[in-house]
């Protein structure tokens, strides 16, 4: 058995909003192939995580199945300094994203992490990443234009409010530029923007010469590169 106190310290260290099992039973790593981890002694659902011990810190990984007595996961960062035997520690809950105004002018990872350096975001309310989608029918109906800052756009193919569109255009002709002005522009109170899938370097030059000051104050920025997503 696994102290619950001790399991609380070390995720207050490593993963901000990761809550512990308050009785977790640690398991062992025995296998790694590919970016499979296999792992014996553990007791955790299919969907929940793990914390798995590597010589770098705690890696994050989700239980993905099981066979017999053998559990299957899958890690959400790079398996570096994983060593056999590791411990794998059961967590109760998924990962959690910090919701309120703290979020504007902020940019997090994939997960909710502040990437900026400008230290944690103060919530009191979280949200999981795996909250259940809304009912169809408890959506409202779009039926109000939204002015997106750019006439061309408002004129010749408004976009309505709650409505999904989509941006195609070849490298290099201006995608970025567009929706950094849509950003700007836009009436929301508060806009997210994900850069998921974009070139690494692309990232800071999108916030800080695009997207600029202005935009950046009443949006959250949510990146997750190609060389991390």
């Amino acid at each position: 058995m696994i102290d619950s106190a001790r399991i609380a310290e070390r995720l207050t260290q490593s993963q901000q909003f990761i809550t512990p099992f308050k009785e977790a039973v640690a398991g062992r790593l025995i296998r790694v192939v590919g970016l499979t981890l296999e792992a014996v002694g553990v007791k955790a659902h299919v969907g929940s995580q793990c914390l798995v011990e590597t010589a770098h810190g705690d890696l994050v990984a989700e239980v993905v199945g099981f066979a017999d007595d053998k559990t299957y996961l899958m890690p959400e960062q790079s398996l570096k300094g994983v060593l056999p035997g590791a411990r794998v520690l059961p967590l109760s809950t998924k990962a959690q994203v910090p919701m309120s105004m703290d979020l504007l002018g902020r940019v997090i990872d994939g997960v909710g992490k502040p990437l900026d350096g400008k230290g944690p975001i103060c919530s009191e309310q979280h949200y999981r990443h795996d909250a259940a989608p809304l009912n169809p029918l408890a959506r409202r109906a779009i039926s109000q234009p939204l002015d997106v800052g750019v006439r061309a756009i408002n004129g010749f193919i408004t976009v309505g409010q709650g409505q999904r569109m989509g941006l195609f255009a070849g490298s290099g002709v201006g995608k970025s530029v567009l929706l950094g002005m849509m950003t700007r522009g836009t009436t929301a109170d508060v806009i997210v923007v994900g850069l998921v899938g974009e070139r690494g370097r692309e990232v800071k030059e999108f916030i800080e010469e695009i997207l600029g000051a202005e935009g950046r104050a009443r949006s959250v920025v949510v990146a997750a590169p190609a060389d991390c997503s």
